[in-house]
């Protein structure tokens, strides 16, 4: 927000979900080749892929606009209001599932997240109807939790 202002507020859903599918593939491509020629690691791409869905999340609640429309104090709350969303069910599905997840490796959370922006991609085709799948929401909120994971994963393997 310091450096770009509210400029995202212009973007429509597809177009986040289009930057966040940029972002999973460059972390494909480099988990497979094993280097990166700008300098930038994952984790940055994972950050920002968490960064993008909440601004998705923002989005689907409050419509995109003609131009920046939000002070940065306004966007705060709200990407605090979306992560605290994410968190709770990342516990709630995390009581469940007795963090399984602690035993995937990061490229699995990658293909997931892959798996979900195709998913969000053939909804967003078909103008958000679904017949029994959960709504684009739920995907978002559903990768921000792996991005999180993957994360993890990367800070406890790196220490």
């Amino acid at each position: 927000m310091k450096d770009y202002g509210a400029s995202w507020r212009i973007l429509r859903t597809t177009s986040l979900t289009d930057q966040i599918f940029i972002k999973a593939n460059r972390i494909r491509t480099l988990e497979t080749i094993g280097e990166s020629k700008v300098g930038e690691g994952i984790e940055s791409e994972f950050l920002g892929i968490i960064n993008y869905c909440l601004m998705a999340l923002i989005q689907i609640d409050k419509g995109f606009a003609n131009e920046p429309d939000l002070y940065p104090e306004q966007a705060e709350k709200l990407f605090l209001e979306k992560f605290v969303v994410a968190k709770n069910l990342m516990l709630a599905k995390n009581h469940d599932y007795g963090e399984a997840w602690r035993d995937m490796r990061v490229s699995s959370f990658t293909d997931l997240i892959l798996v979900k922006l195709l998913r969000i991609k053939e909804i967003e085709n078909n103008q958000g109807k679904t017949i029994v799948s959960e709504g684009i929401d739920a995907n978002y909120l559903d990768i921000i939790n792996y991005a999180v994971f993957a994360l993890i994963q990367l800070e406890e393997n790196v220490g």
